[in-house]
């Protein structure tokens, strides 16, 4: 699962082809599913202790459970159903969640139940995006175990080596590697839909595994194995989640063509391939990938497969800072430093603190489990939790915003959740043998998140009781005899609230019975729309000052919009609604309020110690907002949460 980087802005979509849309959805959104071949049915097959064997009906069951997963989940699931779900055009689990907030729910317990099974599932994504990386990279680079087995102790470090690359490259962007994952992707799904192909010319009869049969014979003739077995198959709709969460980058229709016209069919063709080859050879399914190729072309495959996974990681991990963004702007998790590392596309950003925390994890993960085949048991359990929160989401918003049937709710709901539970519930039997991974991580970061969005509101209502209202200090201000004295400069006050006034504005009054020529508060919204043109950004708030020299900004953004103050000045002086605004020359002024525990909020001790250590570790705002550090000043204050 991922949510990636923008390769084509949605705002400049309607400029671009749709087949270039569709090559850079290929280069992206692609990237995990299409790599998934290199693990998943060696994954089957190699299951310590449960018998899937290399049999007639073993391998036509599994090709045909394989074939019948990604036509159910994928294809109707999603592309057909669940992208119809979007976000002011984005999709994903941030926008489920977006949506699932504007919806009327009688019931108060219900509405924060889904936001926080919706954060869980953005929390299993962040496990997502440690495993990912390190599984797809060492599978590319085990093909060196059949290629060369004289080389295979050299995997890990490998391994090692090409990950380190991978992280430290990030902060550079992927301009100029992004133009290249397109065509690198075309070829890598060529190549492995023809190796099939010409494995099933070869001995055709693997296509009667197309039949549904096959999958509801295996499964009702060996209930306990191929039970079993879904937990692993689940891995060949690894990144099912990038189709919808990409959305609002390459659009519905490029990413379906995509699908349809390229990436299923390879797909289903390479996994007949390999399951035509191990009923010729069964001791190829120590890795019926790479064995699909002759001798002399596996160490090609191996440099390509290595390349395609590094693409699969990278649309992971970048997809990591988006999410981070995002959750940032809608309150769940604390500032953090955002940098932007395109000028033209608005979805390349770079978070270190995000960045080295995963990097840290997947060299942890390789050297703890060994092997991919170790790690495919961590990695089922954040698909499937993911892929079965998304399902219920999109049930409610169909239900909710839609005004959908019940009774096609229901039936969309037995059939979806029905097999999205099963996938759940086989890998739930992986639990002790690494899928308590994502579960813990997923644990962890959600108490994070709803600890930090619990704390911040309570903060928030404190701040805003302790700043009281901005008309009647204006007020006051005005009825003051002598009047303040005013010092030349133009002063920018960031304020959380339209209503208050700034912390720091009134002890620029108390203590230095001063004012600058030239106010503007500025206070910033965040709406549940991913983006905010510029048109709409900006509004002229009536304060009721009769004075011309201070002036009240609100500016609306999207959640995956980035703050950048003096743009929006600049914006405020350009589109007229105060021509005063000296952008180059303000002073900004901050209003700081540090958090300590010990206060009557009612929170458990150690949750607001949490807290106070996420506020305390908070980036700069000087930096979360752009603004120029040399001519920034901040007032602070304590708060007892």
């Amino acid at each position: 699962m991922s949510h990636v980087k923008s390769i084509i802005p949605r705002h400049k979509r309607r400029d671009v082809g749709m087949a270039g849309l569709a090559l850079g959805a290929l280069g992206v959104v692609f990237g995990d599913i299409g790599t998934s071949p290199l693990y998943s049915l060696q994954t089957v097959f190699s299951s310590d202790g449960f018998a899937v064997k290399a049999t007639h009906e073993d391998v036509f069951g599994v090709i045909s459970l394989v074939f019948w997963t990604i036509t159910i989940v994928v294809t109707i699931e999603f592309v057909i159903f669940i992208m119809r779900a979007d976000n002011d055009g984005e999709g994903g689990i941030m926008a489920l969640i977006a949506l699932v907030q504007t919806a009327v729910i009688k019931r108060p317990w219900v509405k924060p139940a889904l936001v926080a099974a919706g954060l869980f599932g953005v929390a299993l994504f962040f496990g997502d995006g440690m495993i990912t990386p390190a599984i797809s990279v060492m599978s590319a680079v085990s093909g060196l175990k059949v290629a060369a087995p004289a080389a295979a102790n050299l995997v890990v470090p490998i391994t090692l080596v090409v990950l380190t690359i991978l992280f430290v490259i990030q902060r550079f962007g992927t301009n100029l590697v992004g133009r290249l994952f397109g065509p690198v992707m075309v070829i890598w799904f060529l190549i492995i839909g023809l190796v099939g192909l010409l494995q099933l010319n070869h001995d055709a009869v693997m296509l009667k595994a197309l039949l549904p049969t096959y999958a509801v014979g295996f499964f009702m003739n060996h209930v306990g194995v191929s039970f079993i077995a879904l937990g692993s198959i689940v891995l060949t709709i690894t990144g099912t989640e990038a189709l919808y969460a990409d959305m609002g980058h390459f659009g519905r229709p490029a990413i379906s063509r995509a699908w349809f016209l390229l990436v299923f069919p390879t797909l289903t063709l390479n996994y007949m391939g390999q399951g035509s080859l191990i009923l010729d050879n069964p001791s190829s399914i120590r890795n019926p990938f790479f064995l699909l190729f002759p001798d002399w072309a596996q160490i090609p495959m191996v440099i390509l497969a290595t390349i395609a996974t590094v693409i699969a990681s990278q649309a992971v991990i970048s997809g990591a800072f988006s999410v981070a963004k995002q959750a940032t702007r809608l309150g769940f998790m604390p500032r953090m430093t955002i940098k932007q590392t395109s000028n033209k596309e608005i979805g390349q950003v770079y978070a270190p603190a995000i960045n080295w925390g995963l990097y840290v994890a997947v060299i942890a993960l390789v050297v703890a489990f060994g092997s991919s085949a170790a790690l495919a048991s961590a990695y089922g359990i954040a698909v499937t939790g993911t892929l079965t929160i998304d399902t219920i989401l999109f049930l409610v918003v169909v239900r909710k915003l839609w005004k959908k049937p019940l009774w096609l709710v229901w039936l969309a709901g037995i059939v979806f959740l029905t097999i999205n539970f099963l996938f759940l519930a086989a890998n739930m039997t992986k639990i002790f043998s690494g899928g308590w991974f994502p579960v813990a991580i997923g644990v962890i970061l959600l108490l994070l998140m709803l600890t930090w969005n619990r704390g911040r509101k309570r903060v928030t209502g404190v701040r805003a009781e302790r700043e009281g209202s901005l008309s009647g200090f204006l007020h006051e201000i005005e009825m003051l005899d002598p009047p303040l004295m005013t010092v030349p400069g133009t002063a920018v006050y960031l304020n959380a609230h339209r209503d208050t006034a700034p912390m720091a504005l009134r002890g620029a009054v108390e203590f230095n019975h001063a004012i600058h020529e030239q106010i503007v508060i500025l206070s910033i919204e965040t709406t549940r729309s991913p983006f905010v043109d510029d048109e709409n950004r900006l509004s002229v708030d009536d304060t009721g000052y009769a004075g011309d020299n201070i002036v009240h900004l609100t500016a609306k953004l999207g959640f995956k919009d980035t703050p950048d103050v003096p743009h929006l000045l600049a914006l405020a002086e350009k589109q007229g609604f105060d021509e005063g605004i000296d952008v180059a020359e303000a002073t900004y002024f901050l209003s700081h309020l540090e958090v300590v525990p010990g206060g009557p909020f009612e929170m458990a001790r150690w949750r607001k110690r949490i807290y106070c250590a996420l506020s305390r570790n908070a980036s700069s705002p000087t930096d979360y907002f752009c603004l120029p550090a040399n001519r920034t000043i901040t007032v602070g204050s304590q708060l007892a949460l």
